[in-house]
């Protein structure tokens, strides 16, 4: 009885109405972390303790009352839940997916996902594979390619369940016997034709189904595009098969490129109408179809025709030590931009991207994975 009261004072601020993720998230700290209460204590109070204490506005105030009116009903939905063998996952829990925390940050982590399936899934070694609904032969065989290469380094497959990529990613990853994580773009109670669909890889643990959204919610665009998130944040590399220059593969690749994240994208043939050339100027790491990482032709003309030793010179400068693109370039003592620099080195096997802000590089075999830490680790 305690663990359904506790998940419904959970659902009750996940779900607060327009508020945004940030704002939810940050109170969810205020609450638990700052001022060690618990949610059982914040929803006893009245609106004017509410407002004596957090200051908050009469919408959140209004807000605050129509959920705390709502909770029995939620306690039934939590109950319901958990009888038909779906798990909740509030943000501080240990069972919270640390990629997707470490990725989305305080700002866009949702504060609750809701699961069906092997929840260890959730911990291990991730990857997203997305591009066009309306994809091309090759980029579906890329995307077979990669995700038998997932399936071969014990990697989870992350998948949106949306045509195209999306369902060849999940379909290959289960085809050559690997693991695939579904993000919806609807509550998880409304997805029964999937969960009957596979049923099967669910009981054996290679399938988890996850959701953001109300459990009872029914699929929107606004949701699907939202989704999006989600995929990109659950996974420690992203793989881009084909992106058209709008839409929500690009918008997702633009925005990870800006957080420094590490995306490959297909290299595609000079005949091919898309954008992933577009997207590798940007900084994505090009492959060739079968998943090889390729060095951009431009960076290999720049190299040659300013004819500078790099491959001796930046080991030397990479061993037993660290350095951001500026730095480098600052002791090779060449006129390149951090863009540059920062692209070659992406694009070569032996040097490890350390995920700071900014990036620093270094040898892989000298230095240990520096993960960020989320905030939302020391919320227990």
């Amino acid at each position: 009885m305690k663990k359904v009261q506790q998940y419904s004072y959970w659902m009750a601020l996940a779900h607060l109405p327009r508020w945004r993720t940030d704002r939810i998230n940050r109170l969810i700290v205020d609450v638990i972390k700052k001022r060690e209460m618990t949610l059982s204590d914040f929803f006893g109070f009245n609106r004017l303790k509410w407002y004596k204490k957090f200051d908050f506005n009469d919408k959140e105030l209004n807000d605050l009352e129509t959920a705390k009116k709502e909770l029995p009903s939620y306690a039934f939905l939590v109950e319901d839940l958990l009888n038909q063998g779906f798990d909740i996952i509030p943000i501080n829990s240990e069972e919270y997916p640390f990629t997707l925390k470490n990725n989305l940050k305080l700002n866009q982590a949702p504060p609750l996902i809701y699961v069906k399936g092997n929840k260890q899934i959730l911990q291990e070694n991730s990857i997203a594979i997305v591009g066009s609904r309306k994809a091309d032969n090759i980029s579906l065989q890329f995307t077979d390619n990669i995700a038998k290469l997932a399936s071969e380094q014990y990697k989870v497959v992350v998948s949106g369940f949306a045509k195209g990529i999306d369902k060849q990613a999940l379909e290959s990853a289960l085809k050559y016997k690997g693991q695939s994580i579904i993000v919806l773009p609807q509550g998880i109670l409304t997805f029964g034709y999937g969960i009957k669909k596979y049923y099967k890889q669910i009981i054996e643990g290679d399938v988890l189904i996850l959701s953001n959204y109300h459990p009872k919610a029914n699929w929107a665009v606004g949701l699907a595009m939202a989704r999006n998130n989600i995929i990109y944040g659950l996974a420690k590399e992203i793989y881009v098969a084909q992106s058209d220059n709008k839409g929500g593969t690009w918008s997702g690749v633009i925005d990870g490129l800006r957080k420094n994240r590490e995306i490959y994208i297909r290299k595609p043939d000079s005949t091919e109408k898309n954008a992933n050339d577009l997207l590798i100027s940007k900084g994505a790491i090009p492959l060739d179809v079968t998943g090889k990482k390729l060095i951009d032709n431009n960076i290999k003309t720049n190299i040659n025709s300013e004819q500078i030793p790099l491959e001796k010179d930046l080991i030397e400068i990479l061993t037993d030590k660290s350095y951001t693109s500026k730095q480098i370039i600052d002791l090779l003592k060449i006129n390149w931009t951090s863009r540059k620099m920062t692209n070659l080195l992406k694009s070569i096997e032996g040097i490890k991207i350390i995920n700071n802000k900014p990036l620093k590089f270094t040898l892989k075999e000298n230095k240990p994975e520096n993960e960020q830490i989320s905030i939302f680790d020391n919320l227990r």
